[in-house]
């Protein structure tokens, strides 16, 4: 049950990874703080906000909007913080109004993964100020409780963050400022107000569950998870994160003669999405047509990662109640069965035969009901796929698209890529592109070992190992094609050189930080390397100068592929590789394994933290992916490139040159 707060009331937490919800009406900046016991904020590197929004267990939104989804895992939360204050700032600048007075009562939700309210609270009484601490969430005797808050600054954020005593707190606002400047350059601009008619309720899209599970979240994105972190939240997408929100409710329809609605019956979302492009009247009792980008958001990359993900919830939702409503028809038919035969003198002749004629009866009734329902919303939904998928942007879209052919280098990082598909067996050919949001949250293990679904055609152990290479070589080449030019360095480990044939279109194109290390030397130096960036890079951020790092240090994401593990790898080389997977990606470090896991068991337990730190993934099509929502076993389908196609390598060539002329 939800607790409705008010100002100065608190309530105690039973999760650890929660989404928070804002709704405010009109665009504001999201941000938080973390402190210490006495409430003391140690510095810019304890602030999340537009131009730095991932902290240890926090994200925040990249840019002002009227609704945002900010990513908190409590149990990620350094020893050292006991407090993380949300805050909500008017821009300046004249975007907008200037006082939260003008404005209507921001609303603010902290809820679960899976949707469900916790504690809401919404911010009256505010007049002039234009910065405000909405709530917190705060550590008492080693459990998390929220408090509504509701402390307005007429001052705006530096008065806020010299309350709360920051050093510096007017430099920081000001670059809080011009981030959310540069951010509202690039954005496009707010939909028009929707009439009632219009209106469409606010549930978040679907952000995708952790773990060996299909990545969300929304801000969990999603969305995230997700699609997903970093709107929309969560995801999430995953990953990002999560899980899909309860079941939709009634939508409302559009009254004769007033616009479409071109929602899916069962999808909800936060608020209410630019109007639809003009189409005529669907005809009475027809569906009306499914639109590309039909979800919320301030930008069309934005509407479709929420359209996806709804999508993912959506199918998820109708599976859900299709197998429900088959096993309530199987335990009725036992039941029934049993009354009708409990007797002795019943379980023969002709009375026996019809009660069992009966349930039988019954229970194909009721199944062919529930599929009847299904059939009807996966047509729907396979329908929002065919509109959908051709509409789909480089960094969501499948290698066989035809938008790779026009591809150009990005000049900003898209809030997730495509890692794959996945769908469920009640309709194999409905897939929804799995969706993971950017940075990266947590490395990748290309699993080069049989599966439960792995067949015959590949009982050949060496082509197994091939295909997971040539999928490690996919998912490398759309994050170098998805980063802007020189944002994404890829180093790559291979021992033996048993990966030449698979890394070949990434050394000929020369997207390589350089050639593939070889040997147990190889694989010493890029290890050390690498470690040696994530502790100057920790260090900088821990002493509050993220700017003080050597000349010519290499700022960009990095990914580093280990094809053959563990050969070659040594008790040391095995510690670093755990510690980069472990610590690297809150510094933007990445992993990505191609291993089969029963090579990896020659080093017993130490490898099980890396086994469940990573995301696994198949080069072929597995069921591994758990959705802990609704149970269902997701199966994965890896990107892979269709054969004979040269998409990949003509996408690389275009990094490279891009590359080669941002250095001239």
């Amino acid at each position: 049950m939800t607790a409705e707060l008010v100002r100065g009331q608190n309530h105690p937490l039973s999760e650890a990874r929660l989404e928070i919800r804002i709704s405010a009406g009109t665009p504001v900046v999201a941000a938080a703080t973390t402190a210490d016991e006495n409430g003391k904020v140690r510095g810019a590197d304890g602030v999340a906000h537009p131009g730095t929004p991932v902290l240890p267990g926090l994200e925040v939104s990249r840019q002002p909007a009227a609704d945002h989804r900010l990513a908190v895992d409590l149990g990620a939360m350094p020893e050292e913080v006991h407090r993380v204050s949300v805050l909500l700032v008017l821009p300046g600048g004249g975007h907008g109004p200037n006082r939260f007075g003008a404005v209507a009562a921001p609303f603010v939700a902290v809820t679960g993964l899976d949707g469900t309210e916790l504690a809401s609270y919404t911010v009256t009484g505010l007049d002039a100020e234009t910065a405000v601490i909405a709530l917190e969430l705060y550590r008492r005797q080693d459990a998390w409780k929220v408090r509504a808050v509701g402390q307005g600054y007429a001052g705006g954020l530096a008065e806020l963050l010299t309350d709360q005593g920051l050093p510096r707190a007017h430099h920081l606002a000001a670059t809080v400022e011009e981030a959310v400047a540069r951010a509202l350059a690039r954005s496009v601009s707010a939909p028009p107000p929707r009439t009632a008619d219009g209106d469409r309720s606010r549930q978040p899209a679907a952000p995708v569950p952790g773990g060996d599970q299909a990545p969300g979240t929304p801000a969990q994105p999603a969305p995230q998870p997700p699609y997903p972190a970093g709107g929309p939240q969560q995801p999430p997408y995953p990953g990002a994160a999560g899980a899909p929100g309860p079941a939709a409710g009634p939508q409302p329809t559009a009254p004769a003669g007033g616009p479409i609605d071109y929602s899916h019956p069962r999808r909800q979302t936060t608020a209410p999405p630019p109007p639809p492009p003009t189409a005529p009247p669907a005809p009475p009792g027809r569906p009306a047509q499914p639109v590309a980008g039909d979800a919320t958001g301030w930008s069309m990359e934005e509407r479709l990662y929420n359209q996806v993900w709804g999508m993912f919830e959506d199918l998820a939702r109708t599976t859900a109640a299709y197998r429900s409503a088959v096993d309530f028809a199987e335990s009725r038919r036992e039941k029934e069965l049993d009354q009708a035969l409990s007797d002795p003198r019943n379980r023969m002749g002709g009375q026996g035969d019809a009660a069992r004629q009966a349930a039988h009866a019954r229970h194909t009734q009721l199944v062919d009901q529930a599929r009847a329902a299904l059939d009807s919303d996966l047509a729907q939904l396979t329908a929002e796929s065919e509109v959908v998928e051709p509409a789909l942007p480089p960094a969501y879209a499948g290698w066989d698209n035809p938008v790779w052919h026009g591809y150009r280098v990005p000049m900003e990082i898209p809030m997730a890529v495509r890692l794959g598909d996945l769908h469920l067996p009640e309709n194999p050919s409905l897939r929804i592109p799995m969706l993971v949001r950017l940075p990266l949250e947590r490395g990748l293990w290309i699993d080069s070992g049989r599966s439960g679904m792995s067949d015959e055609t590949f009982a050949d152990a060496g082509r197994l190992r091939r295909l997971a290479m040539d999928a490690a070589v996919a998912h490398a080449a759309r994050l170098l094609a998805v980063y802007p030019a020189g944002e994404f360095t890829v180093h790559v480990i291979d021992p033996a050189g048993s990966a030449a044939q698979a890394l070949a279109p990434l050394v000929r194109t020369g997207v390589l930080a350089g050639p593939p290390a070889a040997g147990a030397a190889g694989v010493t130096d890029v290890l050390s390397r690498l470690t040696q960036r994530v502790d100057l890079v920790q260090m900088a951020v821990r002493g509050g100068a993220p700017d003080a790092l050597p000349p010519g240090f290499d700022t960009s994401e990095q990914l580093l592929i280990v094809n053959d593990f563990p050969h070659g790898f040594d008790d040391r080389a095995v510690t670093r590789l755990r510690y980069l997977a472990d610590e690297g990606p809150a510094v933007g470090v990445h992993v990505m394994m191609v291993a089969d896991r029963e090579d990896a068991a020659a080093y017993g337990p130490l490898l099980d933290p890396l086994w469940r730190s990573l995301l696994r993934l198949t080069p072929v099509a597995d069921d591994h992916l758990a959705d802990p929502w609704v149970g269902h076993a997701w199966t994965y389908e890896p990107p892979l490139v269709p054969p004979g196609s040269q998409v990949l390598e003509q996408v690389l060539a275009q990094v490279a040159r891009t590359r080669r002329d941002g250095q001239r």
